[in-house]
């Protein structure tokens, strides 16, 4: 049985990231999605949260269970005895980074492959965070993640009230 995982800190799923776990249902018999803990990021939503946010948006996917982590992504592989490790590319930009994470991970765990998988075109502009952004403005991104994802965001932002700038990085949506 090929089992891969695929980790990301998911803050939160967007539709990409479902694409990106979609296709790899596909490809591997068994993919564990990893809900990293601890992101080198500021976060909106706990751990518990994104791991509910995930698993509801993949309980499709009979082949794929949804658990957090909070070590080296190759521990949480081996752990599940994955021999593979999947990535989404989504730009150019993206590719130096995982680049670099694909080579570390190798150097840490020989065993263990990293598959990118191109982000499908009508994903390849979405982050976690163009998301957060689009929504603390109040721009509509009922199609860029699942239903439950919007609510959880509106709630989210309405509890922020007027700290939510503070909580959430703004990239460029305002320039």
């Amino acid at each position: 049985m090929t089992i891969a995982v695929y980790p990301a800190a998911f803050d939160p799923i967007t539709n990409g990231h479902i694409d990106i776990a979609t296709r790899a249902a596909h490809i591997f018999e068994h993919v564990v999605v990893g809900v990293y803990a601890r992101p080198n990021k500021s976060l909106l939503f706990s751990t518990e949260e994104r791991v509910e946010m995930v698993r509801q948006a993949l309980a499709h996917l009979p082949n794929v269970t949804v658990e957090q982590y909070d070590d080296l992504t190759v521990a949480f592989a081996r752990k599940h005895g994955a021999k593979v490790i999947v990535r989404g590319l989504r730009v150019l930009s993206d590719f130096e980074w995982e680049l670099q994470l694909a080579l570390t991970n190798r150097k840490l765990a020989p065993d263990i492959d990293t598959v990118c998988l191109m982000a499908s075109q009508e994903y390849s502009f979405l982050s976690s965070s163009v998301v957060k952004e689009i929504g603390l403005l109040g721009g509509n991104i009922d199609d860029l993640v699942p239903p439950h994802v919007v609510a959880a965001l509106r709630a989210k932002f309405a509890a922020l009230g007027d700290d939510g700038d503070s909580q959430v990085r703004m990239i460029s949506v305002r320039d």
